[in-house]
């Protein structure tokens, strides 16, 4: 007589665990790939593309208004790598519409794009200088 006994048994419960394990070891794998080295590289991107936006435009200096409404919508466009560089674009893009909506005219629209601009330095050396 052939009876079935407790090894099989305990086998086929084992058998999913042991199929889900190069999986998770796979996912666990692939998760740490978007550590540091690879957000520092989308910062390095994102300091390239502020960079770019902020020296395009008019003559900051001769026509504040117009190299504000310059810089508003480029710098809608940058896709922040981190929280921080996202606060701070936002804080400059804020500050350019304010400049901007006061014909350059607004002191405190002034100051809060150079509080804003030194944000975006300690982040992108040199990007808003």
């Amino acid at each position: 007589m052939i009876t079935a006994g407790l090894w099989p048994r305990r086998h086929y419960r084992q058998l999913p665990v042991l199929a889900l394990a190069p999986g998770l070891t796979l996912v666990m794998l692939l998760t740490g790939c978007g550590g540091p080295a690879s957000e520092a590289a989308a910062v390095k991107k994102a300091c390239a593309q502020v960079s770019a936006v902020l020296s395009d435009g008019p003559d900051p200096d001769a026509d504040p208004a117009d190299y504000a409404e310059a810089q508003i919508l480029p710098l809608r466009k940058i896709k922040a790598p981190t929280e921080s560089f996202r606060a701070a674009l936002s804080r400059l893009d804020a500050a350019y519409r304010q400049l901007f909506a006061s014909h350059g005219t607004s002191s405190a629209a002034t100051s809060a794009v150079a509080v804003a601009s030194k944000k975006i330095n300690r982040l992108c050396p040199g990007a808003a200088s």
